[in-house]
């Protein structure tokens, strides 16, 4: 009977490792390999706020994993339980009806979800930067506050309209909050009542810096830039609450908004918690070999898992780098299991960190190099360019890049027939 490997996620962890084992198993019969995922397609991630503000279309920074995966076998299907003993896992579709898949060897690569840290009406209130359906939310949010300040005569409730509060100054706060503010300004020239100058967008948090993993040189440089342009930063600010129409600070202040998006970081989903070998975060902890902790054939890698480097230190962070290079040697690992050969010890040092700004640019960093400017976003550009699951995607990508330098980004709403605004529900326009 041939060897069972189960991969459930389909994000970076969970399709490199897919994409490996591809590979090694193309001549062979006696593995099969099975990924999971709740949706039938490879998003890339960073690339969200891009997508949110119209600088590359939505469906060109996904691939359906049937595209990049042919050889592995693939269930769409949601994951309702996981008995690590008994070596199952039950898969739900979305009408409910449920099925039972069998395994030997079993990754967890199945991601996390955003972390509100139990702070009153913020996840009821907010959106978040996670998905593409987030992407799409956002953006909708954001071209409908243009279209209702448009026609309202009332001072305060314009300014409400028109104020946009990002909680978090990590990589996904700055780069939604830098994105967007430059989409909305350049999308007020379309309007006889708005003006560039109308819009007020705020980045909260409670460090006392921006992009804390950068350098102090690169974070001051992404504080002045933004700043520049009109952007508030407040820094050692927390979040004590939200509601509608409205954030609330630690400090007793509150902002009057509509638009009130978190990017305040990730935690794993209940599912992964809940399971024996989590520790008291949430995480699954692994061996070097990307092997959980007490469990011969379950692996974990992603924002799920708890690695560490092979020496002990701080785990690695839950970037999509490091889950792309986890779910690479995780692959040969199971593999290597399966034939009864020496497992080898992850081990990965961070080649670097970028973020994009907007406008023509960003901040890198690469080991001791620090670079800012144009040469970054270009540097930004060419690596996830680069990182596009298949040559198709990489074209439209630097189609979509290229005549976004000589055309005005499209404001159309993609919202499906039925929806309807509420001045008072930040989520009032969804795409379900």
């Amino acid at each position: 009977m041939p060897a069972r490997v189960v991969i459930l996620g389909g994000g970076y962890g969970g399709v490199y490792a897919a994409l490996r084992l591809q590979r090694l198993t193309k001549h062979r019969s006696d593995v099969v390999v099975t990924l999971v995922s709740r949706e039938n397609f490879f998003l890339s991630t960073p690339l969200l706020p891009q997508a949110a503000t119209s600088s590359v279309d939505t469906r060109h920074i996904v691939q359906t994993i049937r595209r990049i995966c042919p050889r592995v076998q693939f269930f769409e299907a949601h994951v309702r339980s996981i008995d690590l003993a008994g070596g199952t896992v039950t898969l739900e579709h979305a009408d409910g009806h449920a099925h039972l898949l069998g395994f030997d060897q079993l990754l967890l690569a199945l991601g996390g979800e955003p972390n509100f840290f139990g702070l009153p009406g913020v996840a009821q209130n907010a959106l978040t930067i996670k998905t593409l359906g987030d992407a799409v939310r956002i953006r909708n949010q954001a071209i409908e506050m243009l279209e209702q300040a448009e026609l309202e005569s009332d001072a305060q409730l314009r300014r409400r309209l028109l104020t946009f509060v990002v909680a978090g100054a990590g990589f996904a706060g700055i780069e939604t909050a830098a994105e967007l503010d430059v989409f909305l300004r350049n999308a007020a020239r379309l309007y006889r009542n708005v003006q560039g100058s109308d819009i007020r967008m705020v980045i909260v948090d409670a460090l006392p810096r921006v992009l804390p993993e950068l350098s102090e040189q690169l974070a001051d440089f992404t504080q002045k830039t933004l700043t520049r342009r009109g952007v508030e930063i407040r820094l050692n600010t927390r979040v004590r609450s939200a509601g509608a129409g409205y954030v609330e600070f630690a400090d007793g202040s509150r902002i009057e908004t509509q638009t009130f998006i978190w990017a305040g970081g990730v935690k794993p989903g209940g599912l992964v918690a809940a399971l024996p070998c989590a520790n008291e975060r949430g995480r699954l902890p692994t061996e070097p070999t990307l092997r959980v902790a007490g469990y011969a054939n379950v692996w974990a890698v992603g924002d799920c898992a708890d690695v560490r480097p092979p020496g002990g230190g701080a785990p690695y962070p839950p970037t999509a780098q490091h889950a792309l290079r986890e779910g690479l040697a995780v692959g040969r690992n199971m593999l290597a299991a399966i034939d009864g050969k020496p497992l080898k010890p992850f081990a990965y040092t961070t080649i670097g960190q970028m973020a994009s700004l907007g406008e023509h640019r960003a901040v890198a960093m690469l080991g001791g190099l620090k670079i800012s400017g144009f040469p970054a976003w270009w540097l930004w550009r060419t690596y996830y360019l680069s990182r596009m699951p298949t040559l198709e995607r990489k074209i439209r990508v630097a189609i979509d890049w290229t005549l976004d330098l000589f055309f005005t980004r499209d404001t159309a709403k993609l919202t499906l027939p039925g929806n309807s605004f509420d001045s008072g529900n930040v989520k009032s326009v969804p795409l379900e």
